[in-house]
């Protein structure tokens, strides 16, 4: 018999990258800043997490990360000019993102890897289950993975981590899970992880994709994991902690998503996002469609 476990309530954003694989772009403008048809990346993220009922975030930002704070802040001079305008539909829009949720900031100061960012939030977070969303990784409300993961960990407790089967040729991109079978089909064990493995020393080609759901433990084991891969306190690393004892935070569990997924994190997967949710839009796919299947045909 299962049992329950504490509603989760909180998000945490880690949102301190440089984004060097968008310069010059992002010399002076935050990645997550930069546009995904007419919104910023990291919106998409926090309306999934509100979608998902945390409306508690908590971003962890870095030097030149003050856009983002601005975005979710009012804009009374902005405002009042739409009002002014008598423009409702662009002030909706705008009032949009500072009515989300409720948002905190820390800064992470050093950049010293994902599982130090997620380590940044430990003051806030407490003692409580959280989730964690990178922005790089954009999933179509349409799909809802992150309440899911949700009810897994509060069926199960311990922590939840997104999955996707790739191309065995591309798993040493990600960080990788050995797993087991549970008696739900989209649901595994994960019994251990390896950051970016070498394809033939992979125990799967389930990839970690960026949505965690973790116990608290967790920030113990992050304040004693040392530097791993690219001299960085790597999060796989104290995940694969926790995957080896139970005891330490309770098991990990994988649920293995098949939907659909923006990588925003490189250059061609950025643009192709762009283009596959401009057509899908009501107001934009039509004429876009219709001008991309020309396009398209004169090149060919």
């Amino acid at each position: 018999m299962t049992q329950s476990h504490p509603r989760i309530t909180k998000a945490v954003i880690p949102a301190a990258g440089l984004g060097t694989r968008f310069l010059p772009a992002t010399k002076a403008t935050p990645k997550e800043m930069l546009p995904v048809v007419d919104k910023p990346a990291i919106q998409y993220v926090v309306e999934e997490a509100v979608s998902a009922g945390l409306d508690d975030v908590l971003m962890v930002t870095g030097r030149n990360k003050r856009p983002l704070e601005d975005h979710f802040d009012r804009n009374y001079e902005l405002e009042s000019a739409l009002e002014k305008k008598g423009d409702a539909e662009r002030l909706a829009k705008v009032r949009e993102s500072s009515d989300l949720a409720t948002m905190h900031y820390v800064r992470q100061g050093d950049p010293k890897g994902l599982g130090h960012a997620v380590l940044c939030a430990a003051p806030h977070v407490g003692q409580e289950p959280f989730a964690v969303l990178l922005g790089d990784d954009l999933i179509d409300p349409r799909d809802p993975l992150l309440k899911r993961m949700i009810e897994i960990q509060e069926q199960y407790g311990g922590s939840v981590i997104a999955l996707m089967e790739v191309a065995p040729e591309q798993i040493h991109l990600y960080g990788c899970a050995a797993v087991e079978t549970t008696e739900d089909s989209d649901v595994v064990q994960v019994t251990g992880l390896v950051e970016k493995p070498d394809p033939a020393d992979a125990p799967s080609n389930y990839a970690v994709i960026g949505r965690y759901v973790l116990d608290p433990g967790i920030f113990d084991i992050l304040r004693k994991t040392e530097p791993g891969r690219g001299n960085e306190i790597q999060l796989t690393d104290a995940l694969q902690q926790l995957a080896a004892d139970e005891k330490v935070g309770g098991p990990v569990h994988g649920v293995v998503f098949k939907g659909r997924r923006y990588d925003t994190g490189d250059r061609g997967d950025y643009l192709r996002a762009i283009v596959r949710l401009a057509c899908e839009r009501e107001d934009l796919g039509p004429d876009f469609r219709t001008w991309l299947r020309s396009f398209v045909a004169e090149e060919m």
